[in-house]
């Protein structure tokens, strides 16, 4: 049972949870065995933050599903997170994935402050305040797995401050690697390529059909299941001598 479920009686927190990669996330974790945690931000998302739950639901291996809408643009989202989960299944929190995000192709001469603002107060300041609220709960060895993205290493036109967010998000890892190693926690980012998912549509094509061609693995974009599997196995105990690392789910697109 134990092979088959390696994360059960494990807690698991997933912020942008109800669709994409982070609701492929948050099923694939409780298909290990995982109680999780979904978040979702807008009203109109409840349905689906509801459907993957009971996808989970139907799973019948032991794991659970709650759901809490919190926006990670406010500042007092994160205790909010952290306070449902512990509602729902107790002290103890194991995983947490950092996946929402935002994107938006802006050049510099259309960027405002405000876009500046709207970005990294997702992209990064809420991993930060997510591990923070956390960390008081985050029972040895934790996990947390933060989602980058090959831009962060790339310079695409027209988006400078979202590959300047997830350079910050490696950078934060790193940091938080080293911060919290002394209890035996790990911390990594996962960067996917292009991923079949809402967001890429709001990626330029022509980005997208240049990374394409230059993906050796099948000349293909990215699945849900593609990252998830990577992102599950950085949850799992097999993975507890990797920290600080950042994982290129690309692919081979950026051989770094």
């Amino acid at each position: 049972m134990t092979s088959q479920l390696p994360l059960q009686g494990k807690v698991a927190i997933v912020t942008g949870s109800s669709r994409g990669i982070g609701a492929g996330l948050a099923f694939e974790l409780a298909r290990r065995g995982a109680k999780v945690t979904i978040v979702f931000t807008s009203p109109k998302s409840e349905a689906s933050a509801k459907g993957v739950a009971s996808r989970i639901a139907a799973l019948k291996n032991g794991s659970e599903a709650t759901i809490v809408q919190a926006d990670l643009r406010q500042i007092e989202a994160p205790d909010k997170i952290v306070a449902a989960t512990r509602e729902a299944f107790g002290d103890n929190i194991d995983i947490l994935v950092n996946n929402a995000g935002v994107l938006a192709a802006k050049t510099i001469a259309e960027t405002t402050a405000d876009d500046y603002a709207a970005i990294f107060d997702v992209n990064v300041r809420a991993p930060l305040l997510m591990t923070k609220a956390v960390v008081p709960y985050l029972r040895a060895p934790g996990r947390i797995i933060n989602l980058s993205s090959v831009g962060a290493r790339e310079a695409f036109e027209s988006l400078a401050i979202y590959s300047a967010s997830k350079a910050a998000v490696e950078g934060l890892t790193r940091g938080l690697a080293a911060d919290l190693g002394h209890a035996g926690h790990t911390v990594n980012a996962v960067g996917p390529s292009p991923t079949e998912s809402d967001m890429l549509g709001d990626v330029p094509s022509e980005f997208v059909e240049r990374q394409l061609k230059e993906t050796p693995v099948q000349h293909r974009c990215g699945t849900v299941d593609d990252i998830a599997q990577i992102v599950a196995w950085l949850s799992d105990e097999s993975s507890r001598w990797v920290s600080g690392q950042t994982i290129s789910a690309s692919g081979g697109y950026l051989m770094l």
